[in-house]
C-alpha cells in the first residue's frame, strides 16, 4: 500500500492552526501526535478506531490520549493519496460541532484551490 501525503492546511495568512496547536500542547502529547501522524501516512484510508475516526460530512479525528487526556487532530482526505490536517482540539466528551463545521469549511476552500491552502515551511 503506498504511503498517504499528510498536509497541513494553512490560512491564508501563512499559518498552519495545527502546528500552532501542537506548539501549546506538552511534549509528551507532541511526540504521540506525531506517531499518530505517522501512522496516518502509513495507512491512510484503513486507518480506524482507535487511531481514528470518522466524524461527518468527510471530517475525521485523529485520536490521541495522553494521562486522561483526549488530543484529537481533524482531517479530511484529498483524494486517495493525500489528508489534510485542519486543526487540533483537546476534546471533552465528544468534538464540539463548531470545530467540525470550521474543518468542513477549511476542506471546501482547500479543494477549491490545493495549492493556496497547502502549508510551507
Amino acid at each position: 500500500m503506498p504511503r498517504t501525503k499528510v498536509i497541513f492546511y494553512q490560512e491564508p495568512e501563512g499559518t498552519a492552526a495545527v502546528l500552532d496547536w501542537m506548539d501549546g500542547i506538552p511534549e509528551r502529547a507532541q511526540d504521540k501526535c506525531r506517531v499518530a501522524l505517522e501512522r496516518l501516512a502509513e495507512l491512510g484510508h484503513e486507518l480506524r478506531r482507535p487511531g481514528a475516526d470518522y466524524l461527518r460530512d468527510g471530517i475525521y479525528e485523529l485520536r490521541v490520549g495522553l494521562q486522561r487526556v483526549n488530543y484529537r487532530m481533524l482531517y479530511f482526505f484529498h483524494g486517495k493519496a493525500a489528508a489534510v490536517l485542519s486543526q487540533g482540539l483537546v476534546k471533552e466528551k465528544r468534538v464540539p460541532p463548531k470545530e467540525i463545521d470550521e474543518a468542513v469549511r477549511r476542506k471546501k476552500k482547500f479543494e477549491a484551490d490545493p495549492t493556496r491552502f497547502t502549508y510551507r515551511e
